[in-house]
């Protein structure tokens, strides 16, 4: 009995072992037999900038709180959310301490406004100089002090002239001869007598004398001992010369004379807005002086030259002044308007400028943001003009955008910070992780 035991013990051993052999040769898998093994594989979610994060279920990543995404074993992420990545997300506790706003772009006719100070000037086209005509001695003023008003109707000094009692007296004797020549039977001597009143005439013109001052002397007989002084024009005398009693030659300054019903703005425009200022635009300005009330004009004339001290030109505003409410050298206001058209239009705030790009967030769904490039034009007040890469009605943050690109360059994807869109995204290294902030179960090195 014992010898049957040895014997049977290794015949049962052998067996065992031939069995386990044929079973493992069943099991093994046929390769190349069509069938897709790697679909069959575990489904995983990792973190597209924390690759070492993976879970077996969606969820968000511990460190930078971004969404994760499928990751199939031996494979890379999902397509479809590899485009996701450069969103940015952010839940609604994160959108309120962030602060961030949205407003829809709107398409709307676009005015930009240019603001300018500027001094009140005298109208050169209504300024005149009052001067003597003839050399003699001022016996009268009507005109006291600088800042009185003065009409063209009326006489504002008297002058004595030797000169003009003798050409008076020519023309009376040129009369006279005219008169008892114009019978003459010869042609030549009746003439003659026309062309004497003619040239003594316009002696008297010459010498200041109006037309119905010569009416008069024609009709009174008698030389005008004093002639009377007009100005060219109604206004206010601005500088006062001459003085009663005093002695003048032909062309001494007497007065000068300048129409207030009109005045002159002369606004200090930066270089950077010229070309939102031209010939014929309307104007309102404003001044300190009369709060509440505004003063409308056009601008008359650009100087072509910039002033090297303050880098700005001056553009002349003509405009009314009524009740001469205005007075040279007050400081003023000037508010110019440009119309820019219809376009899309958003707040200035939404947008991002790097240097080389110009930014904003659009919002593509709730909670969700993606960077957009798009090309500014004009600037209006606190809008700005969006010439592309923006459509009507897309909503755009306004309120907390850097805050939303700092989120993304946190996150490694293309934000206002970087290159552009489609840049080769770098491999960011991740920052040391903290105990409290996720669990060891979390990582798979």
């Amino acid at each position: 009995m014992g010898y049957a035991k040895f014997i049977v013990l290794p015949a049962v051993m052998l067996l065992a072992a031939l069995s386990v052999t044929g079973c493992q040769q069943k099991e093994k898998p046929a390769r190349g037999d069509g069938h897709d093994h790697a679909a069959e594989a575990k489904v995983e979610y990792t973190c597209p900038m924390h690759p070492f994060i993976i879970k077996d279920k969606p969820g968000v990543c511990p460190i930078c709180n971004m969404n994760l995404v499928k990751k199939v074993a031996g494979g890379g992420a999902d397509g479809k959310d590899l485009d996701k990545i450069s969103q940015v997300a952010l839940s609604a506790t994160q959108m309120v301490m962030a602060n961030v706003a949205t407003v829809a772009a709107a398409e709307k006719p676009l005015v930009k406004e240019v603001n300018a100070t500027g001094i009140v000037a005298y109208d050169q086209t209504r300024q005149a100089r009052v001067t003597a005509w003839v050399a003699g001695r001022i016996d009268r003023l009507y005109v006291n002090a600088v800042g009185d008003q003065v009409s063209k109707s009326r006489p504002v000094a008297e002058i004595y002239s030797p000169d003009l009692v003798s050409a008076q007296q020519e023309y009376l004797l040129a009369l006279r001869s005219r008169d008892r020549l114009k019978d003459s039977p010869i042609p030549s001597i009746s003439q003659g007598g026309e062309g004497l009143v003619a040239s003594a005439r316009q002696r008297l013109l010459l010498m200041g004398v109006k037309e119905h001052q010569i009416a008069g002397l024609e009709k009174a007989g008698q030389p005008i001992i004093k002639l009377p002084v007009y100005t060219p024009l109604s206004g206010v005398v601005i500088e006062k010369i001459a003085l009663q009693g005093q002695y003048v030659n032909v062309g001494d300054p007497l007065f000068t004379i300048a129409d207030l019903s009109t005045v002159w703005v002369e606004a200090e425009v930066y270089e950077s807005d010229l070309s939102s200022v031209r010939v014929g635009q309307s104007v309102e300005v404003t001044t300190q002086a009369w709060p509440g009330r505004t003063f409308r004009g056009r601008v008359a004339f650009v100087y072509p030259f910039v002033d090297p001290k303050t880098r700005t030109l001056k553009a002349r505003v003509q405009l009314p002044n009524p009740g001469l409410a205005l007075k040279p050298d007050m400081f003023v206001n000037a508010l110019i308007r440009q119309p820019l058209g219809t376009g899309v239009v958003v707040p200035a705030t939404a947008v991002m400028d790097t240097g080389r790009r110009q930014v904003v967030w659009v919002q593509v769904k709730e909670g969700a943001f993606e960077p957009r490039d798009v090309k500014v034009g004009q600037r209006a007040g606190d809008e700005v003009q969006i010439l592309s890469g923006l459509r009507k009605g897309e909503l755009v943050a306004v309120t907390g955008a850097y805050l939303i690109d700092s989120e993304s360059q946190l996150r490694g994807g293309p934000g206002a910070g970087h290159g552009g869109h489609g840049a080769a995204q770098q491999p960011a290294v991740p920052p040391p992780a903290k105990k409290d902030d996720m669990g060891m179960d979390d990582m798979k090195m």
